[in-house]
């Protein structure tokens, strides 16, 4: 999925020559990458050609100019500006790990600074681009839901913030459909007892997820097989109060009805049904990048 941030465009004025740069083509594809020799050169060329380089989307490249503008110019602005300049050219390049400790340098040198917010987001980001499905381990789900959280604490008024609830948002989600995928294989495995911890660790801490009228409707399931009808009918009338258009309600209503059971709430085609799932396309409808100021 194509990832956009904060669109950096600048004009920049190219004066590096072939005295300061030696090529070497990339294995497989003879694309050309640039190796900087160490010359001592102007700081505004380091950067700028930094800056053409990204507007040429050439990211390793442009990580190497930006962190020879810190190697010869180190603690000054330009030294400041590249720093969040490599956190995004890695970032864009998919070197997530060096994007996140070029942002942990930034907090680390500049706490006060006007972009300290970005790099705690951008730390965030990282992670949150690293989720994997469901069948897997969610470690980096956990993590992104803690470093967003952060950014909320840290900057509730920020543009971040309001982007980093919505991104919670979708982490929620993933993470109350990693419960639902562990519960569906408790009920396979005729393991109902386990699998109705799942579906109330949805039901209770992810209530707001698209994942909650199903998890309902599991525990129904489940308690019907342990012979736990009262349960079961109790989950199925929280179900329909709460979800009436609700497939999963409907297909709960007709269980109970087979058991002898009668709701008091019927199904309502056009009654309220639960969230929306999170639609994939969207995960990385990102802010602008914020370019530092001059």
């Amino acid at each position: 999925m194509t990832t956009r941030l904060f669109k950096i465009s600048a004009t920049v004025i190219l004066l590096a020559t072939a005295s300061t740069l030696t090529l070497s083509a990339c294995a497989g594809k003879g694309k050309k990458t640039e190796h900087l020799v160490y010359e001592e050169r102007p700081v505004e060329l380091l950067y700028e050609t930094g800056m053409e380089r990204l507007d040429e989307k050439s990211w390793t490249d442009a990580t190497q100019y930006f962190e020879e503008v810190q190697r010869q110019h180190p603690y000054s602005e330009w030294s400041r500006r590249a720093i969040v300049m490599t956190i995004y050219a890695n970032y864009q390049g998919g070197k997530y790990q060096e994007a996140t400790a070029a942002a942990d340098q930034f907090i680390h040198l500049y706490p006060g600074s006007e972009l300290t917010p970005y790099a705690y987001y951008m730390k965030a980001i990282c992670s949150f681009e690293q989720i994997v499905d469901v069948g897997r381990d969610q470690g980096y789900t956990t993590s992104a839901q803690a470093l967003l959280n952060d950014v909320v604490r840290r900057y509730p008024n920020s543009e971040y913030a309001r982007d980093a609830r919505v991104k919670l948002d979708m982490v929620q989600d993933q993470l109350a459909g990693k419960e639902m995928d562990i519960g569906r294989w408790y009920l396979t495995e005729n393991q109902p007892l386990a699998a109705v911890g799942r579906f109330k660790t949805v039901a209770s801490q992810y209530q707001t997820t698209s994942h909650t009228p199903e998890a309902l409707y599991r525990m129904v399931e489940a308690n019907e097989m342990m012979g736990l009808h009262e349960e079961a009918t109790r989950d199925a009338a929280v179900l329909g109060y709460n979800y009436p258009g609700d497939r999963w309600y409907a297909a709960a209503y007709k269980l109970m009805t087979d058991k002898g059971e009668q709701l008091q709430v019927r199904p309502d085609p056009k009654g309220k049904k639960g969230p929306e799932a999170v639609d994939p396309k969207k995960k990385r409808d990102w802010l602008s990048f914020m370019k530092p100021k001059a």
